[in-house]
């Protein structure tokens, strides 16, 4: 087992209306440590109660507090703050995220940064956010009025679990809403240092509330909660669609992001070692676990061979332990149900494509959800590891002859989150990505974002966009005034004596 993070709680608890607190009846869950599947760590587990008394903290601040009243400028100080407290805390999170996620410490050291960086960027955009005014000269002007919706729910997923928390608070928090947090019950942990930092930043009482535990019971009920104005969802398909089903009852606002199986299409012009480098990169970094990851590389047939050997090769020298090793690449994957899916899909492969690396659990690694880097080539596109998302380390080739095929294998799943297109031919990389079913394609690059930009996808892969003016709207009421300047005709119903021309609704609308 990982030496233990200094400085955490003996028990992780709720976060409601400024103070922690168990569950009101005192449920909890044991989390595990994925290099040993030990409990480390008792967490309250929340139901109904508990989250009726996180929405009502949050209620209560969104109806009476200052937090929804602020001036732009005024609420973006708050969070600068935010991100200085996030930025102080690297050091400290990398380890925490590390240990209860199996993420290796290499690549959770940049995640307080990138979180750091939502909040600024949020505090900028409300700062210089433009809302339309329209005037029709001497009759009215109608005008934009951007409010918050009221409380939101969050509910967010174990990969990355803090980052991907600060995605959704940094814009939810930023239009002036007050907020419920759920987060994965895998990974609970960091979620905790989170009171801490709105404490410091000084955010009002009630606008940041937590409550963990399992989706069937607090996700459940957070999803279902008649003052919960606006649900915001990361997590798998499955999940994504009872969560829509839910919402439906009370008309609530909905931005899913879901599942992915995303392509990346390697044409025989492409910088080879460039295209070698982020499809190996963008399938094993973060352990596979990631919706983005590029798991379906299809390849142009002249190059295909010597691509599907040089990537096996790379992968085979994959270093593959302990997350808090600096040296590893690979580390633990989340939790031991987890781990048992992708060996189940890793077999599934073995029966229907070419194993050509991995496979299995490294032999130095005899306990832990450790899954060497594995490469399945030949996949036939009506394979289940073509065609299902796997989140861990495993990625499945497939060649292709023309552009029209290489376009109709990246379309042919249920998802589309992302793609990567990889050409040297400007004309054809504009063209292909035009023609791929996603809401985001990289064109000779992995996932380097920028946060202006729309983030979510199409099909299976979501419902609504958020990233830069699009979250601000998601998490805003945009309300048209209009303001009479002059004379306005009216048809006098009831009245005698109509006028010939006092037959119609109004004049023209501009």
């Amino acid at each position: 087992m990982a030496t233990k993070p200094s400085g955490l709680p003996d028990r992780i608890q709720h976060y409601i209306g400024g103070s922690f607190a168990d569950s009101i009846g005192k449920e909890t869950f044991e989390v595990l440590e994925p290099t040993t599947n030990t409990p480390y760590i008792t967490c309250a587990s929340g139901q109904q109660a508990d989250v009726d008394a996180a929405v009502a903290a949050a209620k209560k601040a969104f109806d009476e507090g200052p937090w929804p009243r602020m001036l732009p400028r005024e609420r973006a100080r708050v969070l600068y703050r935010i991100a200085d407290e996030v930025a102080a805390i690297n050091d400290e999170l990398a380890a925490i995220e590390s240990f209860d996620s199996g993420l290796p410490i290499r690549q959770a050291k940049g995640q307080a940064n990138r979180a750091a960086e939502n909040f600024r960027f949020f505090a900028d955009l409300i700062v210089a956010q433009v809302d339309d005014a329209f005037k029709m000269p001497g009759r009215q002007i109608n005008y934009v009025n951007r409010k918050p919706k009221g409380v939101a729910g969050l509910i967010t997923p174990w990969n990355t679990p803090f980052m991907q928390e600060s995605w959704k608070l940094a814009p939810a928090l930023a239009s002036g809403c007050t907020v419920v947090l759920k987060p994965a019950e895998f990974t609970p942990v960091s979620a905790q240092l989170w009171a801490g930092i709105m404490e410091r930043a000084g955010v009002p009482e009630g606008v940041f509330n937590v409550v963990h535990g399992f989706g069937e019971s607090a996700g459940d009920a957070l999803v279902k909660h008649p003052d919960v104005q606006l649900v915001s969802f990361t997590g798998e398909l499955g999940t994504g669609k009872i969560i829509y089903a839910n919402c439906a009852q009370n008309m609530k606002h909905m931005s899913m992001e879901l599942g992915g199986k995303s392509p990346a299409v390697i044409f025989a012009d492409a910088d080879f070692e460039a295209a070698l480098d982020s499809t190996l990169f963008g399938v094993f970094s973060l352990n596979g676990e990631r919706c983005t990851a590029s798991s379906r590389i299809l390849v142009e047939r002249p190059i295909y061979d010597r691509f599907v050997e040089a990537y096996a090769e790379r992968a085979k020298r994959i270093v593959v332990g302990d997350p808090s090793n600096p040296d590893t690449e690979i580390g633990a994957l989340v939790h031991p149900e987890h781990y048992a899916k992708v060996c189940e899909y890793i077999e599934i492969g073995k029966g229907e494509a070419r194993l050509v690396a991995g496979g299995g659990r490294p032999a130095d690694l005899p306990e832990g959800n450790y899954v060497e880097a594995t490469v399945f080539a030949d996949v036939a596109p009506d394979a289940r590891i073509f065609q299902e998302e796997i989140f861990g380390p495993v990625v499945a080739i497939t060649p292709f002859d023309t552009d029209e095929e290489a376009i109709e294998l990246a379309n042919n799943v249920e998802y589309g989150l992302a793609a990567y297109v990889w050409t040297s031919n400007v004309a054809r990389a504009h063209n292909v990505a035009h023609a791929i079913e996603s809401g985001m394609v990289w064109i000779n690059s992995h996932n380097v974002r920028d946060l202006r930009t729309p983030f979510g996808g199409v099909k299976g892969s979501g419902l609504g966009h958020e990233g830069g003016y699009r979250s601000l709207d998601f998490y805003s009421v945009q309300q048209s005034i209009h303001v009479t300047l002059g004379d306005v005709h009216t048809t006098r119903f009831g009245a005698t004596g109509y006028a010939e021309n006092d037959l119609g609704l109004g004049g023209p609308s501009a």
